[in-house]
């Protein structure tokens, strides 16, 4: 521990309790909604749940390095890290691996890589760098980082992946406003994201397929609207208190991509309109938690960085559940620490636990090594 935990402020405590309490959850909801379909390709109905254990014990890992590193070493290593993502980026335009017409996959071994995941975390970092110093750092420079971040957006949308492409948009967006940029700024990058997204849309069929199914899903229920379809089925069948852990039936070779993307669905199937409830209010608490530790950050590096971490673990899951709600049109987000794929776990726990380390770090507990200073020569006689 970076602190005896007696000394740890009560936002940390309550944060790692919330994290600890997610991830768990996050792994039995996954092993009901895997089971059968693990079951039924793998020949090992645990095939996915051993998978997943293996990523989050890694991932704890990657959240205890987050605290246990001092805040200014991770925005010092931010800029390299987010050019090497950048480059990740492009490779997978040339040598990825293209699942479902898309490319966002890097292969390496027996390890698949996601890029557009991994780069999350030091999207916030290199956020924060530069949109806390806005009014102080020169005009090159401002450009130079505009110009990376728009680079990584067109690379995303290029794969293309137009879900994560506009949740990082709105993720900078948003940074940018808390850290004061002029409104007329934020209002034109606004109107060109939405331009770029309308683009990206009109440009690829099948997302304007998804956004029109979005419209009257029951329209084309065997054909683009069919995800939809049986996520809602699934959510309606569950009722008030649900039909219990482990017995949805919609899983059973109904729902599509029932351990990723609609995974909320087999949730709301078991455990119903209560379940699905205390999980928006789970996510209520997280947020606010989140937003008291911005609050109390002492520099506005560190409280652009614990919003942007809160932003994207809360703001993510909320788009995911309105996709399977069908408030919004289908989209390839995963529900942060539940959908099943190592690459989000990594990143979704990192991200935790950068907001652990902010909240230490705004107790003014946490020590700080002194600088060594060169040490004078002894004069001499």
């Amino acid at each position: 521990m970076p602190l005896p935990w007696q000394q740890w402020p009560a936002e940390a405590r309550l944060l790692l309790g919330l994290v600890a309490l997610w991830s768990l959850l996050g792994l039995l909801v996954l092993t009901s909604a895997s089971w059968w379909v693990a079951e039924r390709e793998m020949g090992d109905g645990a095939y996915y749940v051993k998978r997943q254990a293996i990523w989050l014990v890694a991932s704890w890992g990657l959240l205890w390095l987050a605290m246990r590193t001092t805040m200014r070493r991770w925005l010092h290593l931010a800029a390299p890290a987010l050019l090497v993502g950048a480059l990740m980026l492009a490779a997978t335009l040339v040598v990825g691996t293209t699942v479902n017409g898309a490319s966002r996959w890097l292969v390496l071994g027996p390890v698949q890589l996601q890029p557009s995941e991994l780069i999350k975390p030091f999207i916030v970092l290199q956020g924060a760098v530069i949109f806390s110093h806005w009014r102080r750092i020169a005009l090159d420079q401002k450009l130079l980082w505009i110009g990376i971040f728009g680079v990584v957006i067109l690379l995303i949308l290029k794969q293309p992946n137009l879900s994560t492409a506009a949740l990082l948009g709105l993720l900078l967006w948003l940074m940018a406003l808390a850290g004061g940029l002029p409104l007329t700024m934020l209002l034109g990058a606004a109107g060109g994201g939405v331009v770029l997204g309308s683009l990206s849309i009109m440009i690829n069929p099948y997302q304007l397929a998804r956004v029109s199914s979005f419209l009257d899903p029951w329209r084309v229920a065997q054909g683009d609207g069919y995800q939809l379809v049986q996520s809602l089925l699934a959510i309606g069948s569950g009722g008030v208190l649900g039909s219990g852990f482990g017995l949805s039936t919609q899983k059973l070779q109904y729902l599509p991509i029932q351990t990723t993307d609609f995974i909320f669905a087999v949730f709301a199937e078991e455990f119903g309109y209560i379940g699905s409830v205390m999980l928006l209010l789970f996510l209520v608490i997280f947020g606010f938690v989140g937003l008291r530790v911005a609050l109390a950050c002492r520099s506005n590096q560190h409280r652009l960085v614990a919003i942007g971490c809160t932003t994207l673990l809360v703001g993510q899951s909320i788009l995911n559940i309105a996709v399977a709600s069908g408030a919004m049109p289908t989209t390839g987000l995963p529900l942060p620490m539940i959908s099943y794929g190592g690459n989000s776990l990594l990143s979704s726990l990192f991200l935790a636990g950068l907001l652990l380390r902010c909240s230490l770090e705004s107790s003014g507990l946490e020590p700080v090594r002194p600088r060594r200073r060169a040490q004078r020569p002894a004069p001499i006689g």
